[in-house]
């Protein structure tokens, strides 16, 4: 079940769902349109490997744009920080945005129960599109959990990305290769 835009406003009433800063005008029917943030960033080298850092640099939005590329994938940040705690956010692309070309996530729209950050979108585009920071980027949905949550993922001491960070936040993959709580590469022979 996805929550409408009174059941959203009811759970941040409650405190479940949070987001800063929060505009009444940005809700739709079962929605919160989320903006993009001043900070983009790409990777620096052009070969990544799953298990290195990889780095990235980062660089402001100039105040006219800045004209997005084809075969360039770019880090970007949503306007918005979020908590949800009893929910399960899904970050989509706006219809407006896709009919620009432009995809806001490659495979990390789901968000978890306990996800307490901005958002880092990893954008690409079919043409060169120009964007702005504060322009609206995506939407928030919210769906229901049945039953109870064990380990909120702001309680797991695995957690790649519980920093909080109003800047683009790179691949972090290489940290499984040394999870405190065991495994996640599994062995293939």
């Amino acid at each position: 079940m996805i929550l409408s835009d009174q059941e959203i406003l009811k759970e941040m009433e409650k405190g479940t769902i949070k987001i800063e800063p929060f505009h009444p005008h940005c809700m739709g029917t079962n929605s919160y349109d989320v903006h993009l943030g001043k900070t983009l960033a790409i990777y620096v080298d052009e070969e990544l490997d799953a298990k290195k850092h990889n780095k990235i640099e980062k660089f402001e939005i100039p105040q006219e744009g800045y004209l997005l590329q084809p075969n360039v994938f770019y880090l970007g940040v949503t306007l918005e920080y979020t908590e949800t705690h009893a929910h399960v956010p899904f970050l989509e692309g706006k219809s407006s945005t896709g009919r620009l070309g432009i995809d806001i996530h490659a495979t990390a729209g789901k968000g978890d129960v306990g996800f307490c950050n901005f958002w880092t979108l990893e954008i690409s585009v079919r043409k060169p599109v120009r964007v702005y920071a504060g322009m609206p980027i995506g939407q928030l949905i919210y769906f229901v959990v049945e039953g109870d949550v064990k380990i909120k993922y702001n309680t797991k001491p695995n957690a790649k990305y519980n920093a909080r960070a109003p800047e683009p936040v790179e691949s972090m993959m290489w940290k499984n290769l040394e999870s405190p709580t065991g495994k996640v590469w599994l062995d293939v022979k």
